[in-house]
């Protein structure tokens, strides 16, 4: 199948862990010297194609590389959080995320068959998408593949595996391997999503480090046909797995993903094999509302967690996101959502690198606040994996008394961690935000992503546009004016959103604490750089400046 025959199939009958798509010989291939092209992304999977879609929406032409020509198989990477609906509302399929997926809110933690406590993750209205959505990575993979095909200025080529990496100064000479025989290209600059095992890293000599978990678990999704509430469930030391953890979601389709921990010495062949996992989900279902039902093996997977990054995400022309620069225990869903935020940090600040409206210091501040994020979703990880597998008795015993005091009492209840869920990094403390001058209160501090709220015209984040930079004007009397006249006298390609201060949009003027004035400037990829309550055309031209590493 071709790239383009997915997208005008664009239907829900496809099997998506069936599609193969077709390797095709390419013109490059055949020119007496390697051709130089401005974006070379190397890795086809949801981090590398959100990329490529995000360069191509703004005008830069990307080739996109991948040694397989297949989506992935199994659920692997499923929950995705409302920040990456957001993100893929700006690509241009966050409707069809959305609706495919299994949208849910509220997790459920028991102890022993008795519920501790629930929790809800989004307790407040006032939002266009859900917290989460539930949806197995080859759709997620589909998708963008589809949106991808629709862009003129992706070149995807499957089967074409990087074998050398070699710096030149001004780009990368890159060497290809393909069914018809190796070929070179030449890159102004080199993304590599390729994953935890990332070629394009050990090319380059590099390597990601931290630390291991030593503890397996089983991955078993499975199909059956019951009416439950969308909601995650996790159990510490159930009688059906004594002495160990197990979590459950619902996925689109009917199938349900389930994890067992199996402990270090669990030898990982023998668990996968469909006799040991059978009994295992059927002694679950006997234990749990589910009691009796039939169900089918879909796929399964048994892996150890690790909570590793490189030391820079930088080096020189070749930049790293999502696997390839970090890694993360599953829990908490702050693998894949992570990764994606990395590509959006990434993609507006090549585009303005390549269109020469910034120096490529501005991609140093990708590396930094990326690996500042990384650091936060490790810390988050980590505490997340040594509360669900203890490794000490004082551990495990700290542990179960925080599980029994949880079912009674509030205090306990915050230090139960059964994989604290991904939220997007509030990129304090990075050197493109413009400090405050003006005194605010809540949540829209610098760094911080902007957050969604209703609007007369549907939604906040919709009406950003999502390629340049943007500005939020509160009110409509004359203070608002004025904010507007500044704006438009620092003269710099500002799209500008006026927000009335009425009872249509009271809840975004709260979120973003505005009185008439009050203005936001925020980056393409929608964190805010800048805040005033009365801007100048100076200051506004200063923090702008120094959002593209200019000042």
């Amino acid at each position: 199948m071709k790239l383009n025959d997915l997208a005008s199939a664009g239907a829900p009958q496809i099997d998506y862990q069936q599609v193969v798509f077709d390797y095709a010989l390419h013109a490059d291939q055949r020119a007496a010297a390697p051709v130089r092209h401005p974006v070379v992304v190397v890795g086809a999977g949801p981090i590398g194609l959100a990329l490529a879609i995000d360069l191509a929406q703004q005008q830069v032409p990307v080739v996109l590389l991948d040694n397989d020509h297949r989506l992935s198989t199994g659920s692997r990477a499923i929950c995705f959080s409302k920040r990456s609906l957001e993100i893929f509302d700006r690509l241009g399929c966050g409707e069809r995320m959305t609706a495919k997926g299994v949208s849910w809110k509220l997790g459920r933690v028991f102890l022993q068959g008795e519920q501790v406590y629930e929790f809800d993750l989004l307790p407040e209205e006032g939002h266009e998408r859900p917290a989460f959505v539930n949806l197995q990575q080859y759709y997620v993979e589909g998708f963008l593949a589809e949106r991808a095909a629709q862009l003129p200025l992706i070149d995807l080529r499957w089967k074409n595996t990087v074998t050398g990496v070699e710096p030149q100064g001004d780009h990368v000479l890159l060497s290809i391997e393909t069914p018809d025989g190796p070929y070179r290209l030449r890159a102004d600059w080199v993304a590599a999503c390729d994953g935890s095992r990332s070629a394009v890293r050990r090319l380059i000599g590099q390597e990601s480090t931290g630390r291991v978990f030593k503890d397996r678990f089983l991955i078993a999704d499975v199909k059956m046909d019951v009416q439950f509430p969308a909601e995650r469930w996790f159990w510490f030391d159930p009688a059906f797995h004594p002495g160990q953890s197990v979590l459950l979601h619902m996925q689109p389709d009917g199938v349900w993903r389930i994890d067992f921990q199996l402990g270090w010495q669990a030898d990982p062949e023998e668990e996968k094999k469909p006799e040991k996992i059978v009994p295992r989900v059927r002694a679950m279902l006997d234990a749990s509302p589910f009691k009796g039902t039939e169900f089918t093996l879909e796929w399964a997977s048994v892996y150890t967690f690790a909570c590793q990054r490189m030391a820079s995400f930088r080096h020189g022309r070749v930049l790293f996101a999502g696997d390839s620069a970090h890694g993360v225990s599953p829990f908490g869903a702050r693998g894949a959502n992570s990764g994606l935020q990395d590509a959006e940090n990434l993609a507006w600040k090549l585009a303005a690198v390549l269109r020469d409206e910034a120096p490529d210091a501005l991609l140093d501040s990708y590396a930094r606040e990326r690996e500042m994020a990384a650091d936060e979703n490790i810390r988050h990880s980590t505490r997340s994996t040594d509360f669900i597998t203890p490794k000490s008795e004082a551990s495990r015993l700290f542990r179960d008394a925080v599980l029994h005091l949880a079912r009674r009492h509030d205090f306990a209840r915050r230090l139960v961690n059964s994989g604290r869920l991904s939220v997007p990094a509030t990129l304090h403390d990075s050197v493109l935000n413009t400090p405050d001058a003006d005194a605010f209160e809540g949540a829209m501090v610098p760094g911080a992503v902007a957050a969604d709220a209703p609007v007369a015209e549907g939604w906040l984040l919709r009406g950003l546009g999502g390629t340049r930079f943007a500005a939020l004007v509160f009110g409509s009397g004359e203070a608002a004016g004025r904010s507007a006249q500044a704006l438009a006298g620092a003269d710099r390609p500002i799209e500008v959103l006026r927000v009335p201060l009425d009872a249509a949009h009271a809840l975004a003027a709260r979120r973003y604490d505005a009185r008439e004035g009050t203005t936001y400037l925020l980056r393409p990829d929608q964190h805010v750089c800048a805040r005033w309550r009365a801007p100048t055309a100076e200051a506004v031209r200063a923090a702008f400046d120094r959002a593209l590493a200019r000042a």
